[in-house]
This record gives structure tokens, C-alpha cells and sequence, in this order.
């Protein structure tokens, strides 16, 4: 019996630690929750980075947390853990941020990438494109709604793929809408980005082997950037 006394608080504590995982998608039938700013939060931007061979400064800028301690004689101390938004390395920017502002080298004057709520993961250059055909591109994975309708937009959400050119312009979306970035990747000798998502298609809110696998790339010297899709399993 004292060992089963033993036993039973550790099966508790090991079912207490395992987090059901949460659904990414909440569908129409619940109640949409506002995005709210988090009081605790202060808005600051990294330093400037500019990678080889293109003319703009990029500015990451988002909110980092403000810790609250309890000081002698009751005042009241802050504490910012971190002010660190992103790390750059190799053509690539990523980290958790709701902005990037742009500054051409020759100018003080700085543009936002957009004004929509946004959590932008990585933002990375073409570079390989760039030297072939002189367009220089920034393609993103970030999440720009609420799917789970828990009132923040944070990993916990629908990660999309965007793109734009360097300068921040031309700002679009290329995966469709309720559907989950999986990958991308881009084959030089085409010009080509090619990448895949996958829809909830039973909906029930997480993606499994139920689910749709969608194929996509985009021919990145066309004026315009149209999504192509392709069928590789079914050829």
C-alpha cells in the first residue's frame, strides 16, 4: 500500500505536466475573441541590419516583455528580461516581431511593411536570386490572424508565406487562407519558389493525416506573382 501511495502522486503530476495540444482553427461557430495589446508589454525596435548587395536598412520592431518587482520600502522596480527582438545570419531574419521598417541607405525617413497585426517569424533574402536576375525579394512566414480565437496572435496560430520586394512594397500573400505553411524552398535554375500548406479540410480544428496536403510555387521573374498549383502525388 505505501508504494502505491508513492506511485499515485507521480501518475498525477505526469498527467498534470501533458498539455492537450490545442486546436489552431476555431471555427465561425464560437465566439471571436479581440486581439488586445498586453499592458505588460513595451514597443522597441533592434538595431538596423543591412545584408550585402541591396540599399535599405531593415528595422525589426515589436514588444518585449516588463517584468514587476517588488522593491524595498514597497517601491516598485521593472525588469525588461530581454530587448533582444531577432537574430539575422545568412540573408535571414527571425525571431518574434510585429513590424519591419525600411530605411534606404540614402534616406532618414523609415516605411513599415505593413499595418495589419502580424507576427512575423522569419523575413529572408534572395540573395541567390538576386545575383541571377537582379530582383531582390523578401519572402516571410508570419501569422497574420487569430485562428484560434484565444485573443492574441502568437505561434499558437496558422503560420502563412507572404513576399514582397526588398523595399518592403508589393506586400502579398501566397498561401491560401485557413491553410497551414509547411515548408518552402527555392530552385534557382527556374526561378522558382515552390512551397506547401495544408488545409483542414474535416474541420476539426488541427492538422492531421486527415487533413489536405496543397502544392504551390510561383515564378518569381513574372511581373506579377501568381500562385500555380501542382499535383505530385496524383501525376
Amino acid at each position: 500500500m505505501r508504494k502505491l501511495l508513492y506511485i499515485l502522486p507521480i501518475l498525477s503530476l505526469m498527467a498534470s505536466c501533458k498539455e492537450e495540444e490545442k486546436p489552431k482553427v476555431i471555427y465561425e461557430d464560437s465566439k471571436v475573441q479581440e486581439v488586445k495589446k498586453d499592458s505588460s508589454q513595451i514597443k522597441v525596435a533592434d538595431l538596423p541590419i543591412h545584408m550585402e548587395g541591396t540599399k535599405y536598412l531593415l528595422h525589426a520592431i515589436g514588444d518585449v516583455q516588463v517584468a514587476y518587482e517588488r522593491g524595498s520600502y514597497g517601491s516598485v522596480k521593472t525588469n525588461v528580461g530581454s530587448y533582444a527582438l531577432s537574430n539575422y545570419n545568412s540573408f535571414e531574419l527571425t525571431g518574434y516581431f510585429q513590424n519591419i521598417k525600411f530605411q534606404h541607405i540614402d534616406s532618414t525617413s523609415l516605411r513599415p511593411l505593413t499595418d495589419k497585426n502580424v507576427q512575423i517569424q522569419t523575413a529572408t533574402f534572395l540573395n541567390t536570386i538576386a545575383s541571377k536576375t537582379k530582383r531582390q525579394i523578401l519572402v516571410y512566414s508570419l501569422v497574420d490572424s487569430d485562428t484560434n480565437r484565444d485573443g492574441k496572435i502568437d505561434a499558437n496560430d496558422i503560420k502563412s508565406l507572404y513576399i514582397s520586394d526588398f523595399s518592403g512594397f508589393r506586400f502579398q500573400k501566397l498561401s491560401g487562407e485557413l491553410q497551414e505553411l509547411i515548408d518552402w524552398n527555392v530552385i534557382d535554375s527556374l526561378n522558382r519558389l515552390y512551397f506547401r500548406t495544408i488545409e483542414d479540410i474535416n474541420k476539426n480544428g488541427a492538422f492531421d493525416k486527415k487533413d489536405k496536403m496543397h502544392y504551390h510555387y510561383v515564378n518569381l521573374n513574372a511581373d506579377e506573382w501568381k500562385v500555380e498549383d501542382y499535383s505530385p502525388i496524383e501525376q
